[in-house]
């Protein structure tokens, strides 16, 4: 896969937030299954979870949320993607030093760089500013 999606992006997609249009629509236009890696499903499922402490979601949209990955994830539209760690952690590294004191990117989202490296995408779907930023600066393609 080609595309790589962090997880501002992937979070949008099935929580309602100022985002969500724009990452709909950039699903409806490329209708493109997403990689999801453990990294995402560990960020996703604990951002879930902070906003059902923040009371922005309740526990029964928590689990249909869960429902509804798992349920992507058996139909294809997400697409369970095997990482190598030790060369993502590597990337991972090489990117911060080339770029973390110039961004102040974070630790994860150097880390979704060095795994969309390792896979071979090209471009990265985000929606935070920083992670877009230090993507760009090291050749990626950024939507939406």
């Amino acid at each position: 896969m080609n595309i790589y999606g962090d997880t501002s992006f992937l979070v949008s997609l099935y929580v309602s937030d100022a985002h969500t249009g724009r990452a709909n629509a950039w699903m409806k236009r490329r209708n493109a299954p997403l990689p999801f890696t453990p990294l995402h499903r560990h960020e996703m499922r604990n951002a879930i979870r902070l906003a059902v402490r923040r009371k922005q979601l309740g526990g029964a949209q928590k689990r249909e949320i869960f429902r509804l990955i798992d349920s992507d994830l058996k139909d294809g539209f997400l697409v369970r993607q095997p990482v190598a760690w030790i060369d993502a952690f590597r990337e991972a590294d090489r990117i911060g030093e080339a770029r973390g004191e110039v961004t102040g990117v974070r630790a994860a989202d150097l880390l979704h760089l060095g795994i969309a490296l390792t896979i071979g995408a090209a471009e990265l779907l985000t929606f935070d500013a920083t992670q877009r930023k230090t993507a760009i600066a090291v050749g990626f393609k950024c939507e939406p």
